[in-house]
């Protein structure tokens, strides 16, 4: 499979957070095909001082969706995030990785929804459980430019056309 990741920071040395966690991808979830240019952002969904520093990259790997999520979230803890929200609202992180898009072997894309069991998520300090655990593709990703862009540069197409 393919998959199609978002990762940002906003806090510490973002570039550094960003370069270690694809090291870690690599190590944990699969081969990175391509990583496209850093992107700075302003926070998206909440108010910070903080801005971000963004990239997509595609990771080929034989872990299934949910495997692939949770490869994800050891990366994350790994590299200090405890929680993806507090109290249900976004905050300041040291790193996010969110699965975007994946495809099969046969180019077909994934469409998946996994509902949220509150026992195997690692953010336990979430009260929000109508949210699912993961949902292929990100319900959000054609929203967000911080993903459109660095995505439209990795499959090398016209921003406008995703």
């Amino acid at each position: 499979m393919i998959y199609y990741l978002s990762l940002g920071a906003n806090l510490g040395n973002r570039e550094q957070t960003i370069s270690r966690a694809l090291e870690q991808l690599e190590q944990h979830a699969g081969k990175v095909l391509r990583c496209s240019n850093l992107y700075y952002s302003s926070p998206w969904g909440f108010e910070s001082v903080h801005d971000f520093c963004n990239v997509c990259c595609a990771v080929v790997s034989e872990l299934s969706p949910l495997e692939m999520l949770h490869a994800t979230q050891a990366v994350e803890r790994t590299l200090g995030r405890t929680h993806k929200t507090l109290n249900g609202h976004y905050q300041d992180r040291t790193i996010d990785i969110d699965l975007i898009r994946a495809f099969d072997d046969a180019g077909n894309e994934i469409h998946c929804l996994i509902p949220n069991d509150q026992s195997s998520v690692s953010d336990q300090q979430s009260p929000i459980s109508h949210v699912p655990l993961l949902s292929l593709p990100h319900p959000l990703w054609q929203q967000r430019d911080f993903v459109r862009i660095p995505l439209s540069e990795i499959l090398d197409i016209d921003v406008n056309s995703l």
